[in-house]
């Protein structure tokens, strides 16, 4: 599910899966597939040693906040109003506890998931860049510090809360963690990943 994570320039923002079915994630009212996030964090990685870089990845912005609906609520079946009402009338929440966990295989309902948003959002490209001087990472429209910015991969790493199925990790996200743990980076520098987290070797 969707968790409150810090930010340089909107304070605290929210960022996550919102249905194990898929996976797609948001950030605030943005949405964008999590294989597409994780490519475009790659690219971001590679191009960290130069002064500025700048990558893109495909989403959508839904401006009216009514659209967007409302997780808990949906959950709960007690709202399915906005997109992700939507998506929990087409996956609802599991009735046995051990059922919530985030599901690797969310890649293959991409289809579905961006059938489902068409009549919510509008198409966008995200941007997603990087400031060697003052080490900071913007998606969209937010601006992260670098160390904030790495709560975030972790996050998509473990699979959020509930954490993915059975510990089994989508093969983008396994690449991805892969690329940065053998990258040296400015993106990564001074971060080590540990028991599926990503910190900051001065501050674990």
């Amino acid at each position: 599910m969707p968790l409150a994570f810090p930010s340089k320039s909107h304070a605290t923002i929210v960022f996550g899966f919102f249905n194990i079915e898929s996976d797609m994630l948001l950030l605030n009212n943005h949405f964008f597939f999590a294989d597409r996030f994780c490519q475009a964090v790659g690219e971001l990685d590679q191009g960290s040693n130069a002064a500025t870089f700048e990558t893109s990845l495909p989403g959508w912005l839904i401006d009216d906040p009514y659209k967007v609906g409302n997780v808990n609520a949906a959950i709960a079946g007690m709202d399915l109003s906005g997109f992700i009402g939507a998506t929990y009338r087409k996956y609802p929440f599991p009735k046995e506890p051990q059922g919530f966990k985030q599901k690797p295989y969310g890649v293959e309902n991409q289809a579905i998931f961006s059938e489902l948003i068409e009549g919510f959002s509008k198409p966008q490209s995200i941007r997603l860049g990087w400031q060697a001087a003052d080490q900071t990472v913007s998606l969209a429209e937010i601006t992260f510090e670098r160390v904030q910015f790495m709560q975030l991969i972790g996050y998509v790493d473990r699979g959020g809360y509930p954490r993915w199925e059975n510990e089994v990790r989508p093969g983008y996200v396994v690449a991805l963690m892969e690329k940065l743990g053998a990258s040296g980076s400015a993106l990564v520098a001074n971060v080590y990943r540990s028991d599926n987290l990503i910190k900051c070797k001065n501050n674990s």
